[in-house]
């Protein structure tokens, strides 16, 4: 029998939720992490100084990305998005303030902070061209900072809702533009915008992945796709299915996996790379409600997610659909290993 593009996608959905446990990942531990925030956000590995930065609320919890104990925290901020690390500092975007926070690396002190775009969201460091770019999500502009000076070198317009950066290492900065479902390309030497790539049928990007050996992107979709991208091109390659409301993606070059957290169903897609353009959906790990957002130990292979309980409040005619508060004491990074 014949499958409908439809149907082939709901039979691999089943597929990778069945061979879940053949792949080996699965939720190996939880971390609780105190706070008295209300929203969390992005997670952020460091490979050199083996850390792994939590956003929760105005604060950034700093973990021993080996140990998983707590080291200190990162406050200051009234609503914390991402977090990277670069010249010995860590630069933090504020959403609330419209800034970026600047701390020192090792005393984890505050050492200044640099006026961003409106609510800065994701944050990168280009090695290329040794800048911070700081995606402002809501003013669809990059603000680019010299990370020794904090000086603004530019600020790039990228109209829309800009989601996750990626950097090549080589000059080339990319991010997601959520509502006009495209991925723009930045010359990060120059600070100018090179290309708009449609990704179509992926729509409402946010995640985003990185091989910088086969030069593949991959883009977490709003509309439950896995998007694999020519980074060179901008042609949309493949699609594979997930679940929804992803807000990250990675990919880890040591396994040749690539991942998307959903926090709809609270699954990890996996996905096996065969070749640079060939891709199979291998399982739908299950993970835990509202953990949409990821980061990845490219050493261990383990893969971090936040997440947290929340109430759930009777629906009314005003309020159809009312979102639940975030249950005091239940945030928590989850440690998936193969």
């Amino acid at each position: 029998m014949k499958l409908s593009s439809a149907s082939l996608a709901l039979v691999l959905l089943a597929a990778g939720t069945l061979t879940a446990k053949e792949t080996g990942y699965h939720v190996a531990r939880k971390v609780p992490v105190a706070g008295a925030g209300t929203y969390y956000d992005f997670l952020a590995f460091a490979p050199d100084s083996r850390r792994l930065y939590v956003s929760f609320g105005g604060e950034v919890a700093v973990l021993d990305g080996d140990k998983h104990t707590l080291i200190g925290t990162l406050a200051g901020a009234k609503k914390v998005h991402g977090m990277v690390e670069a010249a010995g500092r860590v630069f933090v975007t504020d959403g609330g303030g419209d800034r970026v926070l600047v701390h020192d690396a090792r005393s984890l002190k505050p050492v200044g902070e640099v006026k961003a775009g409106k609510n800065p969201d994701a944050i990168l460091y280009d090695p290329a061209s040794r800048q911070v770019f700081a995606f402002n999500h809501s003013a669809g502009t990059v603000t680019v900072i010299d990370p020794a000076s904090l000086a603004v070198k530019a600020t790039i317009d990228a109209p829309g809702a800009l989601e996750v950066g990626r950097a090549d290492g080589k000059g080339t900065v990319w991010v997601n533009v959520e509502d006009k479902h495209e991925l723009v390309r930045i010359d990060a030497r120059k600070n100018t915008v090179t290309a708009h790539w449609p990704l179509a049928p992926c729509q409402e990007p946010t995640g985003l992945g990185f091989d910088a050996k086969a030069r593949r992107l991959f883009v977490g979709c709003g509309n439950k796709l896995l998007a694999v991208v020519n980074a060179d091109t901008g042609a949309v390659i493949t699609t594979l299915p997930i679940g929804p409301d992803v807000d990250g993606a990675d990919y880890d070059p040591g396994t040749r996996t690539v991942f998307a957290s959903c926090g709809g169903d609270g699954t990890l897609a996996v996905i096996k790379q065969e070749s640079a353009d060939k891709y199979s959906l291998v399982a739908h790990v299950a993970t835990q409600a509202r953990a949409k957002t990821m980061t990845l130990d490219p050493r261990s292979h383990r893969v971090y997610l936040s997440a947290a309980s929340f109430t759930t409040p009777a629906p009314s005619a005003t309020d159809p659909r009312p979102r639940g508060a975030l249950v005091p004491g239940s945030f928590n990074v989850l440690v998936v290993e193969p």
